[in-house]
């Protein structure tokens, strides 16, 4: 579902300004795609960026980008890498949407409109026609200037936006009563405090939507701050050996630290770089990195997390990635594009934005003459059609979809998931199949030799055996391969070395003895599901029977021959909550599917034990795909909605090719490139959560298009008709935005269930 960018594409992040409504948007996304070389390009009104894929062989520059969309009347610069600077959490007081220009154009305004709250207790006063223009025409030309600069760009190319509507709107209501004030006889007829609100209230709009954004993109500032500037990197020859507290350290710049260096970090100080820890033990507090709530013990030899919190005692960490090859980079990274991607639905939003304010402008011409030929009245008409320009403006519309995308993304990763993909928030609410891979991701990963089983025509002894399959998987990774070191390493015996290694994916892996009573010929270390065609299967499951009906993982060990050797046996517990993960999804009426490699008596133990609905066992890790395939139902002409929640290489396709991917980040890189979602923790009752707070951003994203929606369906023919004034469609408008992103907001006050 969210395949890696291709390597022949070059990626540029813009900032743009000068946006306003969903309009703007279209306007900049064509006139990148016009650029040649350009591939594709996306706008996102919530976080003013774009993203661009440029050819690699193409000859356009980022340079020639940026001018382009300096032509369309907006301005770009190229967006600073996360991790090298801070988001801005506030802005100027005199910001073009700042609180200063908002509070100025109200205390022009009042005046003009305070004596109209007194013409129901019949005090009709108002200042001359003369003060009225002093006050209005600042607030008009003045604070109300960068709508007519935005306007006039956006007319010169050949478009139109909010800007424009309200240049519009509130120059027809200004220039009318200066026409009346001039023409002394209808002096008493001036609307100067209709266009000053109007332009009032737009501010307010903008300056209540800036605030907004910000808080929507707090997560991203949240994940930033988590950058100490500095880290104590340790002069070569100092030795932490004995334990004590290093005092020969040099305080560099975070961007100056290189792998393999080795940091002090202090109790209370942030650990700057991910690696391992060399020395000392600490409680780490991991929470804006994973969502994990509680302090994690960490010792000799483990992982830390740069970003995360140290606790009380004093570490040295080896650093093995710092900067954009850190974790916390890669989370930022994830949030960042998440948040910048436009769900699907948005085109739908996108084709309406590029005929509104088109159609707006013929609406409120229509309106003023219809007006005008039945009143017979130049005021009435234009008041009615200045009203339909304001209510009109799409600045709802535009930050209906991208403002929750934003909150619901930002909340999530709070609590560690991490949704990089916005069409999962499409597919989420209508999943009903949640699919897990077993090892990893049901269990904990972390198997023991339980049983070495010799067949009766076996060479070797069992101390032999496990020297030699203990051998075979040196340098590897794989939770199987750690076990057997691990065994041996228990009972003092040293691994044989091997040669000629090679991983046989879907069936185990493969090398040759240096010596033993194996030396010198290949042997095999495979799945049970992989003999199925050997001429000794039978014999095979016999010998494997009493493991499988305990639940175990089997392997067999053969020789060059295919003769079986030993059957190796192994135990991994179900994590603790894995039965409250499934009782989740079952609440969710979410049927649940388990996929595993093990004998189908074994993995039926594992299945019942939590509650798992079907259980497909003895599969090989190429056939997870096709079995992702049949619970779709796409060859049965049904359609159902398939998550895969996985943690290993052999998931990849699986994760891939699910409605919905779902990545444990204890698992590998390519498990979590492959998928839509990545869980933070290896907590299977992430899942549900993960679907739950997806449920709720698609919820917000369908009530803030209605809302944005019928603000307009409703507000146009009531402006049309005379029964909103210029001030109620400005104050209207601005309620429109402002609604939609608190309407958004909302979901920061969404926790998850466990």
């Amino acid at each position: 579902m969210n395949p890696k960018e291709p390597t022949n594409s070059q990626f540029f992040t813009l900032d743009i300004g000068g946006m306003t409504c969903a309009s703007c948007v279209g306007r900049v996304e064509k006139a990148l795609d016009n650029i040649p070389g350009v591939e594709a390009a996306t706008v996102n009104l919530a976080t003013e960026q774009a993203r661009i894929r440029v050819k690699q062989d193409s000859p356009t520059t980022l340079e020639d980008i940026i001018k382009q969309v300096n032509k369309t009347g907006y301005e770009a610069k190229e967006s600073s890498p996360h991790g090298h600077s801070k988001v801005a959490s506030t802005k100027s007081f005199w910001a073009p949407d700042g609180l200063g220009r908002v509070l100025l154009s109200f205390a022009l305004s009042a005046p003009l409109v305070i004596p109209m709250f007194f013409m129901p207790f019949g005090v009709h006063w108002s200042l001359s026609g003369w003060w009225q223009l002093a006050l209005a025409t600042p607030v008009q030309l003045i604070l109300g200037w960068r709508f007519y600069r935005a306007g006039f760009k956006a007319l010169m190319a050949g478009a139109g936006n909010m800007d424009l509507l309200v240049a519009l709107g509130t120059s027809a209501a200004y220039g009318l009563s200066l026409y009346l004030l001039l023409s002394s006889s209808h002096a008493h007829e001036l609307y100067f405090e209709g266009s000053s609100v109007i332009i009032c209230m737009v501010l307010l709009g903008k300056w209540l939507e800036a605030r907004a954004k910000r808080q929507t993109s707090e997560a991203i500032r949240a994940l930033q701050k988590l950058w100490p500037e500095r880290a104590k990197v340790l002069d070569a020859d100092v030795s932490i050996d004995n334990g004590a507290t290093p005092n020969q350290y040099r305080d560099l710049p975070l961007d100056q630290v290189l792998p393999g260096d080795r940091v002090l970090v202090l109790p209370g100080e942030r650990i700057p770089v991910d690696g391992l820890i060399l020395m000392g033990a600490s409680h780490v507090d991991e929470s804006l990195l994973t969502g994990e709530s509680d302090p994690v013990k960490k010792g000799l030899d483990s992982k830390v997390i740069g970003g995360a919190l140290n606790g009380e005692g004093v570490i040295v960490v080896a650093a093995k990635a710092v900067g954009v090859e850190s974790v916390l980079s890669q989370i930022i990274n994830l949030v960042e594009e998440a948040q910048t991607q436009k769900a699907p639905i948005q085109k739908l939003v996108d084709q309406v934005s590029a005929i509104f304010v088109p159609t707006v402008i013929l609406l409120a011409i229509a309106t003023g003459i219809g007006n005008w030929l039945y009143f017979d009245s130049t005021a009435i008409a234009i008041l009615r059609a200045v009203s339909v320009l304001v209510i009109a403006c799409p600045c709802a519309l535009g930050l209906a979809t991208p403002a929750a995308i934003m909150a619901g993304t930002g909340v999530a990763a709070r609590f560690g998931i991490l949704i990089k993909d916005p069409q999962v928030l499409e597919l989420a609410h209508r999943l009903d199949i949640v699919a897990f891979d077993k090892t990893g991701t049901l269990t904990i990963g972390k198997p023991r030799l339980l049983a070495l089983i010799p067949f009766d025509a076996s060479p070797a002894s069992l101390d032999d055996v496990l020297a030699t399959v203990a051998g075979l998987q040196l340098g590897s990774e794989h939770p199987l391969a750690k076990a057997l070191i691990d065994s041996a390493k228990q009972k003092n015996i040293n691994p044989i070395a091997t040669s000629a290694n090679k991983a046989l994916p879907g069936i185990g892996i493969e090398g040759i003895p240096n010596s033993g009573p194996f030396a010198g010929q290949a042997i095999r270390l495979q799945s049970v599901a992989s003999l199925e065609q050997h001429a000794q299967y039978s014999l095979i499951l016999e010998k494997a029977q009493r493991c499988f009906e305990q639940g175990q993982t089997v392997s067999i060990l053969v020789d060059a021959h295919s003769t079986p050797i030993a059957v190796i046996a192994f135990g991994d517990e179900l994590k603790t909550n894995a039965k409250a993960a499934i009782d989740s999804l079952h609440a969710l009426a979410i049927r649940t599917v388990m996929l595993s490699g093990d004998n189908l008596a074994a993995a039926t133990r594992v299945g019942k034990s939590i509650g798992i609905d079907d259980v497909f066992a003895q599969i090989m890790p190429s056939n997870k795909a096709e079995i992702i395939q049949k619970l779709q139902g796409a060859d049965r002409g049904m359609k159902h909605y398939v998550a895969m929640v996985g943690d290993g290489v052999n998931d990849a396709p699986a994760l891939a090719i699910a409605d919905v991917g779902m990545a444990m980040s204890t698992g590998t890189d390519v498990a979590m490139q492959a998928a839509g979602i990545t869980l933070m923790r290896g907590d299977p009752t992430l899942v549900a959560d993960a679907i739950d707070i997806s449920k709720k951003t698609w919820n917000k994203i369908r009530q803030n298009l209605f809302w944005a929606f019928a603000f307009n369906t409703i507000g146009i023919p009531m402006a049309a008709l005379g029964y909103l004034s210029p001030m109620l469609a400005g104050s209207a408008m601005a309620l429109s935005s402002f609604c939609v992103l608190s309407n958004a907001l909302l979901l920061k006050s969404w926790r998850p269930r466990h």
